[in-house]
């Protein structure tokens, strides 16, 4: 659990005690966007250290944010709960925010390429691939 408090009986404190910490939307947005899996959610978060992340993913778990599902073995599935999927609209709004007031900031110094590719991954039907089967001989 996060020990910092703003120590105030108001709505926007509490969830900013919950979300505003470094990393959370965006581990919140990788969940969004279909990530369910620790590694896929770093995928996402490149820069962000596995035990970071897992400190994360335990205190949204914690807070009633994301629900932990373990399946076969040792294998775990992170998932938005109700109070998550509620988020979606509100991070998709800090999305089109920053559109709007700062995207003359974005540059190619700041494109991570491995990034644009895995999203492109999981935004792609594949049931609409064309499947090629070539033989060379």
């Amino acid at each position: 659990m996060m020990s910092l408090s703003y120590g105030q009986f108001c709505p926007v404190a509490i969830t900013s005690e919950i979300l505003c910490t470094r990393w959370t939307t965006l581990v919140v947005r990788e969940l969004m966007c279909g990530s369910t899996r620790f590694n896929q959610i770093r995928r996402g978060v490149p820069l962000m250290s596995p035990s970071l992340l897992s400190k994360r993913l335990t205190e949204l778990s914690d807070h009633g944010v994301v629900e932990i599902k373990h399946i076969k073995g040792n294998m775990v599935e992170y998932h938005l709960s109700t109070a998550g999927r509620e988020l979606i609209p509100i991070i998709e709004s800090f999305g089109t925010w920053g559109k709007r007031w700062f995207n003359s900031e974005v540059n190619l110094n700041k494109l991570d390429a491995l990034l644009l590719m895995w999203d492109i991954h999981r935004l792609i039907s594949h049931d609409y691939l064309l499947i090629l089967i070539i033989t060379i001989i």
